[in-house]
């Protein structure tokens, strides 16, 4: 009798410790907030692999957070903090333009899902690690995720039989997949699928379907398209493989070129073709002062295959490594999430130690170590779909980082059985009116969406259709 007294004695001291550790890390007033949320929240850290800690921030589902699913975020870069996310995307919390106040999203994606922000790999945003090395790649980053994921699990035991999905974008079309492979394998999880938007799924079909996306969008013009088919591609203009025929083509790699400087060096914005660019056009460097920052419209091109963009991205690695600058995107300013993020009163809500260091959009040091394992998830997608797990796959339709048209033919390379043929969707407008979010095509377990001029951040830049394709995924509800 006595053992079995001692026992129980044990399990009630271990769990008394992970609610205590639970506990410790709630958020119990936000800065800024005039009024503070009737659902929980928690900031803390996370133990990944050897000395690294990961920062993460946790809200409870507003509606149901018992039975409501449990969602994992993570931006990309890489390097960028999945925080952005949070506060600039589809989070609860809008910080003001002079990174003072906070007010409520509407269409915040905890509305109908307990969302867990994961800032990684560590170095980023407030994730450190003690031994200060911050060099990694796709399989050690999706190793710390998931060590972080198991982690999170114990501090928060009551969540592990929530449905769980792994969501993310841009460089997140890695970190994504590659962390959902190693769940797969854990039966203690209840994954049930993931969702990209606006991915890195395969570096050669985001850099040829671009050049398409620029001709047909009226940034390349006709007589350059003709020289570019005629030399690269022998006059054929059906999906030419225009990475590939250039790398022993001259002639091709230089009208390549040409092509990629309309596009990227021009001063358009690269996360939405019909936006202004926040602070200035993104026509190579732009050295902000103030924050000791160069922008730079190469910031989202480190793994380009394009020989003319590679040689410019090698050079500008060259020129960091001897400059004490950092580098962040071009064409977007997130200087008040900046100011809110660093200041002492958020940082002690937080729970963020005075020895972690200041808080930033993006990490140089991360973005340059990282090293790069993989050119195109196809393997992680297809073992995804044979473990029956749901996929979708969104784009906003005006992004140029990672454009809808090279995750289409990413997601037809998959060979899935079409359900569904090519369709418009629709969502609830304001003023309760049906309207045109964009377009789905149904595979057997994957789903394709876009969204009609959203660019590289869908729910910033379209948050009403955004919930509601978020909402329709969570829910199985036919688009």
């Amino acid at each position: 009798m006595d053992v079995y007294v001692a026992t129980f004695c044990i399990f009630l001291s271990l769990v008394t410790l992970v609610k205590a550790a639970s506990i410790e890390d709630e958020i119990t007033a936000l800065p800024g907030l005039n009024k503070q949320p009737y659902w929980k929240q928690y900031s803390g850290f996370l133990n990944a692999t050897g000395t690294k800690r990961l920062h993460y921030w946790f809200l409870e589902s507003a509606n149901n957070p018992q039975t409501d699913p449990l969602v994992l975020w993570m931006n990309g870069g890489p390097g960028c903090s999945s925080d952005l996310g949070l506060l600039s995307e589809h989070g609860p919390f809008v910080i003001s333009s002079d990174g003072m106040s906070v007010t409520y999203n509407n269409y915040s994606w905890n509305k109908v899902a307990n969302m867990l922000y994961l800032e990684a790999p560590a170095g980023v945003g407030f994730s450190y690690a003690l031994d200060k090395n911050y060099t990694t790649d796709d399989d050690l980053t999706s190793l710390d995720n998931y060590a972080a994921l198991k982690n999170f699990f114990l501090k928060f035991p009551e969540f592990v039989s929530n449905d769980f999905y792994i969501t993310g974008e841009s460089y997140g079309g890695i970190y994504v997949p590659t962390l959902s492979v190693r769940v797969l394998d854990d039966q203690a999880i209840n994954f049930k699928g993931f969702a990209v938007g606006n991915g890195l799924s395969d570096d050669e079909l985001n850099d040829d379907s671009l050049l398409y996306f620029g001709y047909y969008h009226g940034l390349v013009g006709e007589s350059l398209w003709n020289q570019m088919i005629q030399t690269c591609c022998a006059g054929n203009s059906t999906r030419c493989t225009f990475y590939r025929n250039s790398l022993n083509n001259t002639s091709c790699q230089q009208q390549l070129s040409k092509a990629f400087s309309l596009i990227s060096y021009s001063g358009l914005n690269e996360y939405n073709l019909y936006m202004e660019c926040k602070g200035q056009p993104s026509q190579g460097f732009f050295f902000n002062r103030k924050t000791q920052m160069f922008s730079h419209s190469l910031f989202g091109w480190k793994f380009t295959k394009e020989p003319a963009m590679n040689k410019k991205m090698k050079a500008l690695k060259e020129m960091m490594k001897v400059t004490k600058v950092g580098l962040t995107p071009p064409c977007l300013n997130y200087d008040n999430i900046i100011k809110y993020m660093n200041s002492s009163a958020v940082r002690h809500a937080l729970h963020i130690p005075d020895t972690v260091q200041a808080w930033d959009v993006c990490s140089t040091q991360v973005n340059f170590h990282y090293k790069r394992l993989y050119d195109s998830m196809m393997d992680q997608y297809l073992k995804t779909l044979a473990a029956e797990k749901r996929i979708l796959v969104y784009n906003g339709d005006v992004d140029m980082a990672c454009n809808f048209l090279g995750d289409e033919w990413f997601t037809d390379s998959l060979n899935q059985p079409l359900v569904a043929d090519r369709k418009t969707w629709s969502y609830t407008a304001a003023d309760g009116s049906k309207q045109v979010a964009g377009f789905v095509t149904q595979f057997e377990g994957l789903t394709v969406v876009t969204v009609k001029g959203a660019g590289h951040m869908v729910p910033a830049d379209k948050p009403v259709p955004a919930l509601e394709m978020f909402t329709n995924f969570l829910k199985q509800t036919p688009f």
